[in-house]
């Protein structure tokens, strides 16, 4: 299991954070590293802290030491924490990085919480339907079929459902297990994710959500890096290295490229080939550009961004809670509806 799996976001953000305390109490940084390491509970942190204590004491520089394990430290910190130590302000740049983390933390769970309830009910739904096909509905066909009257449609299509649930029911649902594991991992294949991350982004409501999700993280890092003191090319190269979305990371490799022959932001934005770049954070950034603000452009845009996000995520929750509400109770409705109509007929005949 590699050591991301393994390192939670929470853990790198409580050594980011303990590290900049430390280091701004005087504590110098080879004992701030083993502090820490000795503090973690987590194994797979504790054997890379070992190996980032090892590094330093043999003279190497924290940023280098951290480099040496990129599936746990990102470009962005990594960068950070380089620039910290030239400038000799390491501690200021590690809490820079600590309250990034804790702002990208708190968006994550901002969007997990808005999506928790339609989930969940999604989930109990999924469950329940599915314990009804396998094990209630079948047992139900014999019972109808021993009733001397006519089915009507909704019944006989239940019945074939519940025909189709016991002889099948367990395969089917082993095929639709084993599809989406094939599907999940077809989807994270190199070749797949670019055409897959396209795909997600040209999709109604959620597309733009997804959009607002990277441009505000894009926007909130850059802006953290030049704050920081490292130069747009390098934070442009940092965010691309770190960026996941292979839309954006293309986009960013665009700019970067430009960025380097000289040209502005602004310019490369406005020559268009960035769809899922608003035209009004082009002009932002050139304002930011023109009055030597950029960093805090880019950080008001992160959180215009988030913000939008938070919007889209009540909205979405609200929508999706009725909507779902509807759909389970036309299922309940048509299943009952099903099962009432030929006993209704039965007593009907038997009265007469």
């Amino acid at each position: 299991m590699r050591l991301l799996d393994r390192i939670s976001f929470v853990d790198k953000l409580m050594l980011t954070k303990h590290l900049a305390v430390m280091i701004k109490s005087g504590i110098p940084l080879a004992e701030a590293i083993s502090t820490s390491e000795e503090q973690t509970k987590n194994t797979a942190l504790k054997k890379v802290l070992q190996g980032v204590l090892k590094e330093v004491n043999n003279g190497q520089s924290l940023s280098k030491s951290l480099a040496g394990y990129p599936q746990v430290f990102d470009a962005l910190s990594v960068n950070l924490v380089g620039i910290g130590e030239k400038s000799g302000k390491l501690e200021e740049n590690l809490e820079y990085l600590a309250v990034q983390q804790a702002k990208a933390y708190e968006f994550k769970k901002k969007v997990q919480g808005a999506m928790l309830y339609p989930l969940l009910v999604l989930s109990v739904t999924v469950v329940i339907g599915g314990s009804l096909s396998l094990f209630v509905l079948p047992k139900l066909t014999d019972l109808f079929k021993s009733l001397d009257v006519p089915l009507p449609l909704s019944t006989k299509i239940l019945l074939w459902f519940s025909a189709l649930m016991r002889d099948d029911g367990f395969f089917i649902a082993g095929a639709v297990l084993i599809l989406g594991v094939a599907l999940s991992v077809l989807l994270r294949h190199p070749a797949v994710k670019p055409s897959w991350h396209k795909f997600l982004l040209s999709l109604p409501i959620f597309g733009l959500l997804l959009q607002n999700i990277e441009l505000a993280s894009i926007c909130r890092n850059i802006g953290l890096m030049l704050k920081s003191g490292l130069t747009l090319p390098a934070s442009l190269e940092a965010q691309y290295q770190a960026e996941g979305n292979f839309v954006y990371k293309k986009y960013l490799a665009q700019i970067q490229q430009s960025v380097d022959k000289g040209k502005s932001v602004e310019e490369t934005l406005t020559k268009g080939g960035f769809p899922k770049i608003p035209h009004f954070m082009a002009k932002m950034v050139g304002v930011g550009e023109k009055t030597g603000k950029l960093e805090e452009t880019l950080s008001y845009l992160g959180d215009f961004f988030e913000e939008e996000v938070d919007d889209t995520m009540k909205n979405l929750a609200n929508i999706l809670e009725p909507l779902l509400l509807i759909i389970i109770g036309l299922v309940v409705a048509f299943v009952a509806l099903s099962i009432i109509s030929p006993i209704y007929e039965l007593t009907g005949g038997i009265k007469k």
